[in-house]
């Protein structure tokens, strides 16, 4: 399939104004000049969409290698483009974990095969996720795959001394420690959030303190070191204090939230739907405005999706045999839209910068540029006005574990440009006559 140009007429920016936009060679002309060089190119009428850098998630669950009957890098990086992402970092508890070169340059080249989004791997902190001893961090930050964020999420580094000594390992090469936060004698057989609703439905709690724990002795030894912390999935109104404090004093740790949190509260769970099933839970309303206004004013430096697709049968059953996770890729910008922008809490500059412009910084990759001339073709285009029911035929991936079915959500992806190759054209994603092709023109 041969690389199209593109004219992109009348788009909307982030700012607001009007232009025309050039996608041509894997990089954007913007403006007047865009015009002068569309001869040939594919015509797209943009009045009314909102031109978007495309979209970066530091947080994905791919799956490969190992739980393919969950989701491949080819299916995830479906739902990426879906949803108007255009590069993704991989998650590293597949099977084998990504604790060494091999593997880390292995889903690299995953991904490039399938063409849909660039993947960037996430390595493991310790080996095989066990938490006895660091894995090859500098050899994976001097692979093919130059991983800059380090990660055992799923599993908290709950050793002290381990993740101390992954700072000290990090910062030789500018890399960043992403922690899942959660105390595991704290939470031993944890449900759902723990509080008066999760006592009333005889399930056993996460208490907020399991996480809050964790964040404050990991910022503190972010500071003893000098090192990067980046704090995945930040759930509750305490930890948003926790990050303010250490913001405060100058230590360099950034935060993240999902966008299920920043929406849902754990008043869902009493139905019992495993759909809402996550870890950290769901959280309570008051935790949910906490995280709003903490993205709102920087605290959280970033939305991640923690997209984690599982096959049908691990949610369709008894809330207490239900694995964890939702799928989120496809869903993300629709529900940012709806918590942040509709309340008046981000415009769609802070939305550009949390989910495209910061996500790439943290993670050290020349992503998230501005729509502007000579960018990186990598942009989403974005219906705002839209507004549907959310359904599985928005699903691009394995997963339907989405917490969003039935629910009407605003706006809708229409276009994705990864370097300058059209992933999803009008809504639909593009079928490639062979996934090699697609590769090359995404290069």
């Amino acid at each position: 399939m041969s690389r199209e140009r593109f004219f992109i007429e009348n788009a909307t920016l982030v700012d607001g104004s009007s232009t025309d936009i050039l996608v041509a060679g894997g990089t954007l002309t913007v403006g007047a000049d865009a015009r002068a060089g569309s001869q040939d190119a594919t015509h797209v009428d943009a009045t009314g969409l909102l031109a978007l850098p495309g979209l970066v998630d530091l947080h994905t669950h791919l799956r490969e290698p190992g739980f393919v009957q969950s989701e491949t890098v080819l299916t995830g990086t479906r739902a990426a483009a879906a949803g108007g992402y255009t590069t993704v970092f991989a998650m590293a508890n597949t099977s084998p974990v990504a604790d060494t070169p091999g593997v880390v340059e292995q889903e690299l080249d995953l991904g490039h095969a399938a063409g849909y989004a660039t993947v960037q791997p996430i390595g493991a902190v310790t080996v095989g996720l066990a938490g006895e001893r660091l894995s090859a961090l500098g050899a994976m930050a001097a692979s093919r795959a130059k991983v800059r964020v380090f990660s055992d999420d799923g599993v908290c580094v709950s050793d002290p001394l381990l993740m101390r000594r992954a700072l000290e390992q990090v910062k030789a090469f500018d890399g960043v420690v992403a922690q899942h936060a959660q105390e595991p004698r704290l939470t031993e057989g944890a449900q759902m959030n723990e509080g008066a609703l999760s006592a009333r439905l005889g399930l056993t709690g996460w208490p907020a303190v399991a996480e809050e724990s964790i964040i404050a002795r990991d910022v503190l030894l972010a500071e003893y070191v000098g090192s990067r912390l980046h704090v995945c999935h930040l759930s509750t109104a305490g930890s948003v204090e926790i990050v303010r404090w250490a913001k405060r004093r100058g230590i360099d740790v950034t935060a993240e939230v999902t966008p299920h949190h920043l929406l849902l509260d754990e008043e869902l769970v009493a139905d019992r739907d495993a759909r809402f099933k996550v870890n950290p839970p769901l959280r309570r309303k008051e935790d949910v405005l906490a995280l709003r206004e903490a993205l709102a004013d920087g605290t959280i430096d970033i939305v991640a999706t923690d997209h984690a697709p599982h096959p049908l049968e691990s949610k369709t059953c008894e809330w207490g045999a239900a694995a964890n996770g939702m799928v989120g890729l496809e869903s993300a910008l629709s529900v940012v839209h709806e918590a942040m922008v509709s309340t008046g809490l981000l415009d769609w500059s802070g939305v550009a910068r949390v989910m495209s412009a910061t996500p790439a910084r943290i993670g050290r990759v020349g992503r998230g540029m501005p729509v502007a001339s000579g960018s990186r073709a990598d942009l989403t285009l974005y219906d705002a006005s839209a507004s549907a029911v959310f359904d599985t035929g928005r699903l691009a991936g394995k997963g339907v574990n989405s917490p969003y079915l039935g629910r009407e959500l605003p706006g809708r992806v229409l276009w994705t440009f990864h370097g300058g190759t059209a992933t999803l054209r009008d809504g639909a994603l593009i079928e490639p006559d062979d996934a090699a092709a697609l590769a090359g023109k995404a290069a």
